[in-house]
């Protein structure tokens, strides 16, 4: 008999691919709370006449829509919310959302006659750690939940796996996701890209293994030991990178010169961001089993081949003609990272410190971070991982314990 699971989000990245890979593996009946707009009937009219799928057309944040998706079900996978760049710009309104389609979910849960035999899935954020910079740029999921100022997308993230983890289920689990590599992110471009020291380390995680690894915790095989805890998201040790390595990587995915020579320095913010290498990594690997293990120049390679066919002519601008596109992005009112020096000194000083700070970046060379190692044990070795704990203790998986 096929188990049943609702899954939020599912016209998001993360939740677009893992319903592809539940609908792939065809033992399922999947379920989907879609808002109702043109982009989202264009993704899921085509599933219309398939009765092993069901889209509820309606709204995380009506308590009945998800009471009708999570009736009946055995896994629910909540993914869905509002993320960057719309969480930036709508700063209040992704507070109220996401904690409340939160709560919705845990209401709808609670309120079944099964909810003991109900298995679900929460999915948390990098952007809950806050701040963590070398040298602090090592932890696990007991690692202090600090956001960034600023950042309610984080706040956000944190209020809404507390409601999961405090909510009582037999089982549960919080997978907090990272940044996600997928071909159409060498197209973004918007002011936030600015928010990030360049000196900054992120973990990241491709599209393909974050959409596996929804359809694999719907598999009978996970075991009992497994929820009830929180894990952090990852491709896996080769795909952590500085953020100035990923803008080199994203610009060279382009045909572009390195970052040099299409940003000024004093663009980018030097603190109050998110991002760390995880010291527990391997963790939910070892019980999921969802990477593919694509080396990380290969993946790259990759996300340009699937770009439309006019991104390969970009290598043809010069790099003043890119310098003066990207200019506006940080210096645009309310969210440059320029605009603050002048006209918010509360963001600027979040951002950057202090004015002394910010005058010291006089070139590259002072925001350029210095080689660190990717490798844990050898990180170890060399001193480059401070005081974490140890993800070892397999009950330090709960910080809610």
């Amino acid at each position: 008999m096929k188990k049943t699971v609702f899954l939020t989000g599912a016209t998001g990245n993360m939740g677009w691919a893992g319903f592809q890979e539940l609908y792939k593996k065809g033992k399922f009946n999947i379920r989907l709370l879609a808002r109702d707009s043109r982009k989202n009937h264009k993704m899921l009219d085509r599933y219309a006449s398939d009765p092993s799928v069901t889209v509820i057309w309606g709204d995380l944040t009506r308590y009945e829509d998800v009471l009708e998706g999570v009736k009946g079900s055995d896994y629910v996978l909540h993914v869905g919310g509002m993320v960057s760049p719309a969480a930036d710009y709508y700063p209040e309104k992704t507070l109220k959302v996401n904690v409340t389609a939160a709560e919705n979910v845990v209401k709808a849960v609670l309120a079944q006659p099964d909810k003991d035999d109900m298995r679900v899935v929460y999915i948390g954020s990098v952007a809950q750690y806050g701040d963590r910079n070398f040298p602090r740029h090592w932890g696990d999921v007991n690692a202090p939940q600090t956001p960034a100022k600023y950042d309610m997308y984080a706040l956000s993230k944190i209020r809404s796996e507390e409601v999961f983890a405090k909510a009582g289920f037999k089982r549960w689990v919080s997978l907090r996701q990272s940044g996600i590599l997928y071909p159409g992110i060498l197209k973004v471009v918007n002011p936030t890209a600015f928010h990030v020291p360049v000196a900054g380390v992120l973990e990241w995680a491709t599209i393909e293994d974050s959409g596996r690894l929804l359809a694999q915790v719907c598999e009978d095989w996970v075991p009992e030991e497994f929820w009830n805890r929180c894990y952090n998201i990852s491709s896996g040790e080769q795909y952590r990178m500085t953020n100035y390595e990923f803008e080199t990587r994203l610009l060279d995915g382009l045909g572009l010169p390195g970052p040099e020579k299409v940003f000024e320095p004093q663009w980018f913010a030097l603190q109050n961001f998110h991002g760390m290498w995880y010291t527990d990594a391997d963790d939910l690997e070892n019980y999921l089993h969802f990477r593919a293990n694509t080396p990380i120049d290969e993946y790259f390679a990759t996300m340009k081949s699937k770009l439309p066919w006019f991104y390969s002519l970009a290598f043809l601008a010069p790099a003043w003609a890119v310098k003066m596109f990207m200019k506006p992005y940080a210096f645009e009112k309310g969210m440059g990272t320029q605009w603050w020096v002048e006209h918010d000194q509360e963001k600027f000083l979040a951002y950057y410190g202090s004015r002394e700070a910010y005058d010291a970046i006089k070139s590259w060379d002072d925001v350029r971070p210095q080689p660190l190692e990717k490798n844990l044990e050898k990180a170890i070795a060399k001193g480059e991982v401070g005081p974490v704990i140890s993800s070892e203790h397999s009950e330090s998986r709960n910080p809610y314990k």
